[in-house]
């Protein structure tokens, strides 16, 4: 992958997470409009722009009014109909339709347009050979995070939306922490937390 400076054999894949039923908003987060686009266009299209080996996107609440709204060319779409039982439940879903090939997954959150390929890059750069990688913000951990294929099936097993979060602490010693710029980016959960991220977009 140009630009990427791995290995030539590595097969990375890119996981959108963007199943979410928004029920704190009352509409689907993931068609709100952000930056000429929605939301989730910004995403993606950030993802496009890391270059993966592979694109998969993890849809649920409103999977149809998205992908009639939403630019999905190119990426591997499944749909979780656990999608309530927590964010989890998409990853396991997603598992099962990545390449074989695939030798590290890298999770993004579909509602967190403050993400870069820059950080996607020192992430997959910078993790070495840890088997789960995250960032490391100025005020603490976040998304992305870097899965090796060692622990996918641990990641199948996960449940509820702290799932990733518990693996993280339960397997504490084989994680590296990537440095990141800034603070953690904003994700929508709430109309508040929207109003925060159209903010801090128009002072990028």
């Amino acid at each position: 992958m140009p630009g990427w400076l791995v290995p030539p054999d590595r097969f990375v894949a890119g996981l959108v997470l963007a199943a979410g039923g928004s029920s704190r908003l009352g509409q689907p987060k993931q068609l709100l409009p952000y930056r000429g686009t929605t939301l989730l266009d910004w995403v993606l299209r950030t993802a496009r722009g890391c270059q993966f080996d592979q694109l998969v996107v993890a849809l649920g609440g409103a999977a149809p009014a998205i992908r009639e709204a939403v630019d999905l060319d190119g990426a591997d779409v499944v749909v979780n109909d656990e999608y309530e039982s927590g964010c989890s439940s998409s990853i396991a879903t997603a598992l099962g339709a990545l390449d074989p090939r695939c030798d590290l997954l890298v999770l993004l959150l579909g509602d967190q347009p403050g993400v870069t390929v820059g950080t996607v890059r020192r992430l997959v750069t910078g993790r070495g050979e840890a088997k789960l990688a995250v960032c490391r913000y100025e005020d603490g951990r976040g998304h992305p995070f870097a899965f090796a294929r060692p622990v996918f099936r641990e990641l199948a097993g996960l449940h509820g939306d702290k799932g990733v979060w518990k693996l993280l602490d339960r397997r504490s010693a084989d994680v590296r922490e990537v440095a990141a710029a800034g603070p953690v980016p904003l994700d929508v959960d709430t109309w508040d937390d929207y109003e925060a991220v159209l903010a801090a977009a128009a002072v990028s």
